[in-house]
This record gives structure tokens, C-alpha cells and sequence, in this order.
């Protein structure tokens, strides 16, 4: 019953991938999403425009038509400009797209336009009135973003971060369809191998599980942190 076929060592190294995807995704799709909203909430019209177009049409898009498109679509880029070069300096060379790294930043790009939002409502539900008491008191601007409007930001963007990350999490199974050897390809080739699909798909959803559960636990711990001195009605 227990028996891989020598296929779960590859699985659990593939597990690890999946691990490492899902974490630099999550830290990419972090930063473009707080850019993402500071530039929404800006009063520089371009800015707010730049960031709009951003967060509609990914949002609008299928995660895995946008993760060929990116990862074929500069695939292609690269090698017309590699034959531009050529034709016009006869220097030649060649750009191979990384899936580690197409599989990264795509899901990271992906998850930028939800990380926007979020933050976006989360800054908004800041009470401002604070935000003027802070100034009242002498307060600069990197304390007060600091010492008010992060901490109580934090708190209100805790549930939507952990709903994008969960769904981020399963969004890793997309890597498979553009080469990367991630556990859903490794188990996706043993089942066809062996023709005993159930045997190398249950362990896979296992594993995911226990990364959800152990983030659940995270997240708790970091909304108990983030919810200190509020009283809950």
C-alpha cells in the first residue's frame, strides 16, 4: 500500500520546491502589492492609473493564461530581441527563461493586484483621526507609519493575506504545466508510470494540507499579535 516505486523521494523533494515557489512567490507578490497600494491611495493621477490597469487585468485573467502567456510570451520576446542583436551588431546569444524563476515571478506578479487590494482596504480602515493625533504630537511621517498606521493596517489586512496566500499555495500546482518538477508533475508522472494514481495524488493533497494547517496556525499567532489591546465586540 505504502509502496512509491521509488518515486517518493523525488515527491518529497518535489514538496520542498513546491515550499520554496509558494514563499518567494509570497514575498514578491507582498512588495508589488503594497507598491500596488500606496500608488492607488496616491493623489499623482498616473500613478493611480498605472496601478488600477494593473490590479483590473490581472484580476481579470486566468491565473494559467497569464502564466503561459508570461512565461512563453517572454520566452519569445528574448529570442527576438537575441535575433535583433545579431542582425544588427552579429553578436550572437541566447536567453533561456528559468522555470524556477518564470513560475516565481509569475505567481508573485498574480498575486500582486490581490496583495493591492487587500493592503488598499486595510489602509483605508485606518482611523485618521489617529493619524492626525500622531501629527499633533510631533510625530514624523516614518513614526507615525510606523507606531499607528502599520501596526492597526496589519490587523485589518491579516485575513485577506492569509485567504491569498492559501489560494496562492494551491496556484503552485501551475508551475507543472510550464516544465518546473514541482510534487503535482512528479506524482502526475509516477501515477502514469505505474497507473495507480491514488497511491501518489492522496500524499500530494496530504501535504498540502499540512502546509495549510501549519499556516493557519501562523496566521492565528500573527492576528493575536497584531489584535493586542483591541477589544472584540
Amino acid at each position: 500500500m505504502f509502496d512509491f516505486h521509488g518515486y517518493g523521494p523525488s515527491i518529497f523533494k518535489g514538496a520542498f520546491l513546491t515550499i520554496e515557489v509558494a514563499v518567494l512567490s509570497m514575498v514578491i507578490a507582498l512588495i508589488l502589492g503594497m507598491a500596488g497600494a500606496l500608488a492607488k491611495l496616491s493623489p499623482n493621477g498616473l500613478l493611480r492609473g498605472v496601478a488600477s490597469t494593473y490590479t483590473t487585468v490581472i484580476r481579470g485573467v486566468p491565473d494559467l493564461v497569464l502564466m503561459l502567456l508570461i512565461f512563453f510570451g517572454a520566452q519569445i520576446m528574448m529570442n527576438s530581441f537575441s535575433d535583433w542583436v545579431y542582425d544588427n551588431f552579429g553578436y550572437e546569444f541566447f536567453i533561456n527563461i528559468n522555470a524556477f524563476v518564470a513560475g516565481v515571478v509569475t505567481i508573485g506578479f498574480i498575486f500582486g493586484a490581490y496583495m493591492a487590494e487587500t493592503f488598499r482596504g486595510a489602509f483605508l480602515a485606518v482611523d485618521t483621526g489617529q493619524i492626525e493625533a500622531g501629527k499633533a504630537y510631533g510625530m514624523t511621517a516614518r513614526q507615525i507609519f510606523l507606531r499607528i498606521i502599520f501596526p492597526q493596517m496589519m490587523r485589518h489586512a491579516l485575513p485577506g493575506l492569509g485567504n491569498n496566500w492559501m489560494v496562492l499555495l494551491k496556484t503552485t500546482a501551475l508551475v507543472s504545466v510550464i516544465g518546473l518538477t514541482d510534487m503535482v508533475r512528479l506524482a502526475k508522472e509516477a501515477s502514469g508510470a505505474v497507473h495507480e494514481p491514488f497511491k501518489f495524488f492522496i500524499p500530494v493533497a496530504i501535504v498540502y494540507l499540512g502546509i495549510t494547517f501549519l499556516s493557519e496556525q501562523l496566521l492565528k499567532w500573527l492576528e493575536t499579535r497584531y489584535s493586542a489591546g483591541v477589544i472584540r465586540h
